[in-house]
């Protein structure tokens, strides 16, 4: 394990009680953990407000994991060590909340068959924090970052709740999902027909004390169907985006899917986008999941848009690439210092 030998900062984890995630349709529980970062130096100088970046987990994934020891490499907290503690990154209180649901994971948005998680962030967590560490409380000194569908929560926020974030980056997050999720509905819907269907599913997933990848990617398409096309008749319940007979493309649930692409959305949010002090966007060129496709697509019609952005390209897959945030918290850092 690498760890930085200077001084380093704190890590506190809290519980938050949601009252927004109160009653959510998957049962979740609406007390949250967080963990708190602060800089070295937070204590000693009460003065001093720091800027706020808020940590967006990947599916599967949880903001408390961020902070586990790894082998061989550094856990955020460790990173944020290393960043700070040799003058490359700004000092920062970075938050790094749980978003895990039943469902496997989060997008980060308001769906009433997973809950309202972009009001959770926006409307209460963000205020809890401002109000219990010294952060520089506005939009200006604050920025939210994530990888995956944390990265997917990242851009879309920066979309849609620009007037609580001023600064975004989206490491391989989901775009374009033609090439991101469609190629893998047959293998979903193989999985859903021999286990007779979502309900008989989730039970037998439940049940599990180990999965195959196979599960986990079943999983991930029926929170995707929650999260972008709910039944809006019947809160909890969402649609399948295919025929669980056939397998065929239904037209008018796959365009509720389309809808929430940001390749899509970016029409809609120029000004949005165009406020924002940094627009950060990378994503490996061989990234299993095609995602360094929608990267492109997006790009390109941000400049179209003439839309202020960074994108990056780098020579890696979707998994294990953490250490790109060493290009991005540092500009996230630099963008929303005062």
């Amino acid at each position: 394990m690498r760890r930085f030998d200077g001084q380093q900062g704190n890590v506190e984890v809290v519980e938050h009680r949601s009252l927004i995630l109160e009653g959510n349709p998957l049962g979740d529980s609406p007390v949250r953990k967080v963990a708190i970062w602060t800089p070295p130096g937070y204590s000693e100088q009460p003065q001093i407000r720091y800027p706020l970046l808020v940590d967006l987990a990947g599916f599967t994934g949880s903001g408390l994991k961020h902070t586990d020891w790894s082998a061989f490499t550094e856990n955020l907290p460790e990173r944020l060590d290393r960043l700070v503690g040799s003058s490359q990154m700004a000092p920062c209180i970075v938050a790094m909340p749980d978003g895990f649901t039943a469902l496997g994971g989060n997008q980060y948005i308001d769906s009433p068959a997973v809950g309202p998680w972009a009001r959770y962030l926006v409307e209460e967590l963000v205020p809890f924090i401002d109000g219990r560490w010294k952060t520089l409380a506005s939009r200006d000194h604050r920025g939210v970052f994530g990888k995956s569908s944390g990265g997917y929560g990242a851009i879309v926020h920066g979309m849609k709740y620009a007037d609580t974030w001023g600064a975004i980056a989206c490491h391989s997050g989901d775009m374009y999902f033609p090439y991101g999720y469609l190629p893998d509905f047959p293998m979903a819907l193989d999985v859903l027909r021999k286990c007779g269907g979502r309900d008989e599913f989730l039970k037998k997933f439940r049940s599990k004390v180990k999965y195959r990848s196979a599960d986990v990617m079943t999983l991930m398409i029926l929170a995707m169907a929650a999260s972008y096309d709910p039944d809006l008749e019947n809160p909890g319940e969402y649609h399948l985006p295919f025929d669980l007979e056939t397998g065929q493309i239904i037209e008018q649930r796959w365009q509720c899917w389309l809808s929430h692409d940001p390749v899509e959305m970016v029409d809609r949010y120029v000004e949005s986008l165009r406020s924002l002090r940094l627009l950060f966007i990378d994503c490996g060129i061989r990234d299993q999941f095609r995602l360094h496709h929608g990267s492109r697509i997006l790009t390109k019609k941000m400049q179209q848009l003439e839309i202020p952005h960074t994108y990056e390209e780098f020579d890696d897959d979707h998994s294990s690439v953490d250490y790109r945030l060493d290009v991005s918290l540092p500009l996230l850092a630099k963008a929303l210092s005062p």
